[in-house]
């Protein structure tokens, strides 16, 4: 019997049992690895007196909380199932994921209420409990039983079902079994190069797996201590690296440029020695901006849900040299560019040549086991062993891939392809352009042609930046976008991804 996330949590508790496991301000938390795991036990108990047994769903609609990860820690000491979901989807959405997965019991808050309460009367099977209001409130309820509970659990039991940001359609569930998360763990903690002396800093939302996955994960497998923010807030998050000394932390590039933004000085960061980021591309120029004001060792994490996430991490001493790459491939993780058609996939063994664009594809010991309920859906990504992500990219002469943009992100104007993440790379790089984005807009002469959505900075006309896009060889002319929106900000999901989907609903006006 292999590991599991069970078993990874109990030997922490059980080599570090007097160090702070983790911290929570919100409820007033500072529980050691013995405390926590004495909670976690709590919770376990009390799940299974609502019917949890091995295999069943429990879903949370949770911010950052102590909850959250206490409730997971739950489900791995029954062998039930973990459901995380986004709580910054609509009722709707979320009516939808929860009929999917059919959960036993759904965790929530009162900053989620509105979203998921109108949900109850629709499923009667199902116990919603919220930890901070409410007729059934958590802690009236929570058993006083600490002790630990023995139920037999296999390295390819499923852990959770984590569901993707839905573009056009409804969510996927991706299942992961606990040998999945333990590889992505180990593979992170020895990348970050993290020890018990660490400590990190939740800010990212938990339910996403580059928070949960890439930073929580590999920290309690090393023994090292964790504090959680419940939302994201750049002043908080500065404060709190400064009074609990926290070493390493993930955040997705909006979060880092935020942080930026605020009036601070390296002396009130000085035990930040490291910064993850991941979620979303962050511009070069971002990249240059964040290693010189903040003078940490940055590592860039670039993957996908189903892939555990993390397929290629780029390191600290490659951040200038190769910004805008998505850096090397992982630990046990192999990782192809393979030549395609459109959006008609190759084969495997059709790889491209060093600096030739084709789709990326993956295989490591993180993928998922497949989509619930979506066996069709399955077997359209996952073909001979390899996971087909859908990105386009490329491999330099130095092995690093650059991911270059999404299959159907590509724009074909006049017959060229036009990837959507160079034309972006060259709009950041204006000094009065805050954010940007571009979609490809129909055109009856061009099929299509690129409109630039633009969050600005400072006072700036379109006509500028478009001198700026043709000076000095910075995007060739058939690139340049020939509309330009400005915008108050661009629509991005929880974890920090452009959902360009909304972009491209604006821009539907055929010339």
């Amino acid at each position: 019997m292999g590991p599991t996330l069970k078993s990874v949590f109990e030997q922490t508790a059980q080599k570090f049992p007097e160090k702070v496991g983790i911290v929570d301000e919100r409820i007033g938390v500072r529980w050691t690895y013995r405390q926590w795991e004495e909670e976690v036990n709590r919770y376990a108990h009390t799940l299974q007196a609502y019917g949890v047994e091995k295999g069943d769903v429990v879903s949370t609609v949770l911010f950052n909380t102590s909850e959250f990860l206490t409730t997971l820690f739950a489900c791995t000491k029954l062998g039930a199932v973990f459901n995380p979901i986004n709580f910054r989807l609509t009722e709707k959405e979320i009516s939808f994921i929860l009929q999917d997965a059919e959960p036993k019991i759904v965790l929530y808050e009162k900053a989620t209420a509105q979203q998921v309460e109108p949900v109850v009367p629709d499923m009667s099977d199902t116990v919603f409990c919220s930890i901070d209001h409410g007729e059934r409130h958590l802690y009236d309820v929570l058993s006083e039983n600490r002790a630990g509970i023995e139920v037999p659990l296999d390295e390819e039991d499923t852990y959770a079902i984590m569901y993707t940001s839905g573009t056009t359609g409804n969510p996927k569930g991706v299942v992961h079994s606990h040998r999945d998360m333990v590889d992505q763990a180990m593979a992170m903690a020895l990348t970050m190069q993290l020890t018990p002396s660490d400590k990190g800093l939740s800010i990212g939302p938990m339910f996403h797996c580059a928070e949960l996955h890439c930073a929580i994960f590999p920290r309690i497998l090393v023994g090292a201590g964790n504090a959680v923010l419940h939302h994201y807030d750049p002043k908080e998050t500065i404060r709190l690296i400064k009074e609990e000394g926290i070493t390493t932390m993930f955040g997705a590039p909006t979060m880092w440029h935020m942080m930026i933004q605020e009036d601070f000085t390296k002396e009130e960061i000085s035990t930040l020695r490291q910064g993850l980021y991941g979620g979303a591309p962050m511009p070069p120029s971002l990249t240059k901006e964040l290693h010189n004001t903040l003078g940490i060792g940055l590592v860039q994490a670039y993957g996908m849900t189903e892939m555990g996430p993390a397929i290629t991490v780029q390191m600290e001493e490659d951040q200038i040299p190769k910004a805008g790459s998505a850096g090397k491939p992982l630990v046990n993780q192999e990782v192809r560019i393979i030549r395609a058609e459109g959006e008609e996939s190759g084969s495997p063994d059709d790889i491209c040549e060093a600096g030739e664009l084709g789709e990326i594809i993956v295989r490591g010991p993180s993928m998922m086991k497949g989509y619930y309920k979506r066996p069709e859906a399955t077997e359209k990504v996952i073909r001979d062993g390899w996971y087909y992500s859908g990105d386009i990219g490329m491999m330099d002469e130095d092995g690093f891939l650059w991911v270059r943009d999404r299959v159907k992100d590509m724009i074909i104007s006049g017959g060229e392809n036009i990837y959507s993440r160079e034309v972006e790379d060259a709009l950041n790089d204006h000094p009065a352009v805050e954010d940007a984005a571009v979609v490809g807009e129909p055109d009856v002469k061009w099929g299509e042609q690129v409109v630039a959505f633009i969050v600005k900075r400072g006072d700036v006309t379109a006509e500028e930046i478009d001198e700026f896009l043709l000076s000095g060889n910075r995007l060739s002319r058939y690139k340049r976008p020939r509309r330009y929106e400005f915008v108050e900000e661009l629509p991005r999901n929880a974890s920090g991804k452009l959902q360009k989907f909304k972009l491209r609903e604006k821009a539907t006006n055929v010339k």
